[in-house]
């Protein structure tokens, strides 16, 4: 991130109202936040080139796309030398049904966040990700019952 200049309250609130709707017109964040429409178009363009904000996305339902399963999978790697850490990212990394990928500490290697159509398409991936990969060494699978939560929100909090 490309931080030029600390955030302020006027930052930190635009950063609450966009991340709950990033379609809110600057009119409506610039009452919300005291500030003119374009001090907040200026303050919005500051915080992308700054990296603060990554991207502006939809935030799409599994379910409405086939995909209502959602799996958490911890993967212990055999070796964890830089070019096979590396690897490994860049294939999970480049997996549709991975939404999440982390790299962590402790007896897992990787957690994965998947979203699958049905276990028979998570039972394909396994063999292409796992079983036919000579550096995992084992991988334990958590089947979400139900999402009560998720999302990427950040708290805004000085």
């Amino acid at each position: 991130m490309r931080r030029s200049q600390p955030l302020d309250d006027f930052d930190l609130k635009i950063l609450a109202i966009l991340q709950k709707d990033n379609l809110t017109p600057q009119r409506t964040i610039g009452e919300a936040v005291n500030l003119s429409a374009p001090a907040v178009q200026r303050r919005i363009k500051r915080m992308t080139d700054m990296g603060v904000i990554k991207a502006n996305v939809a935030v799409v339902d599994p379910d409405a796309l086939g995909q209502p399963i959602t799996i958490f999978v911890e993967v212990e790697v055999i070796s964890e030398t830089a070019a096979q850490i590396e690897a490994a990212k860049q294939q999970f990394a480049s997996t549709p049904e991975i939404q999440q990928c982390y790299y962590v500490t402790g007896e897992a290697d990787f957690v994965l966040v998947f979203v699958v159509s049905d276990m028979a398409r998570y039972e394909t991936l396994t063999r292409e990700l796992f079983f036919g990969n000579n550096n995992v060494k084992r991988f334990k699978t958590f089947v979400a019952m139900d999402r009560v939560k998720s999302g990427l929100e950040v708290p805004v909090v000085r």
